[in-house]
């Protein structure tokens, strides 16, 4: 009996959880300019899906969302412009700044946070128990990758090389 795994047309996980990924991504501007947020762009998502309310540091914003501290700096800049994003001075530091939302960025967020909520409401009802055991698996294979992680920041040792 052959494993799913060895069917020529399956598609790995990594590529079907990175498709599913970028259509949330999609539907989440869809979404935001369906609500009159026209300037809302993909590249948005890397601020609205790590930023915490109480604000962060650029650099600390791209560590998170995995993105380099220049892209991050650049995403901010243009969301400080469409009015989004303030930096302030960052209390613990004088010299850096935080990136936190104004109020027409807390509105939108919230706007983000109820479609999320709606769609993950209309994915329970499409999908039943389906739903949750996929969110189980999820946690799991995120679990168990985060484990490897940290498994592995030993520096294994060098290979020998040949003589």
């Amino acid at each position: 009996m052959s494993r799913p795994a060895d069917r020529p047309d399956r598609k790995p996980l990594i590529a079907l959880v990175d498709r599913a990924n970028r259509a949330l991504q999609a539907d989440m501007v869809r979404a935001a300019q369906r609500e009159g947020y026209d300037m809302v762009k993909p590249s948005h998502n890397a601020v609205f899906g790590f930023l915490s309310p109480e604000g962060q540091r650029t650099v600390d914003l791209a560590q998170r969302a995995g993105i380099t501290r220049q892209s991050m700096g650049e995403v901010v800049r243009d969301m400080v412009d469409l009015g989004i994003l303030e930096l302030v001075p960052d209390p613990a530091d004088g010299r850096a700044k935080l990136v936190r939302y104004t109020d027409a960025g807390r509105a939108q967020t919230h706007l983000g946070f109820l479609h999320i909520r709606r769609f993950e409401e209309r994915l329970t009802d499409e999908l039943g128990d389906d739903y949750e055991a996929a969110r189980r698996v999820l946690e799991r294979v995120v679990a168990i990758l985060e484990s490897e992680d940290a498994d592995s920041t030993e520096a294994p040792a060098p290979a020998p090389r040949p003589s």
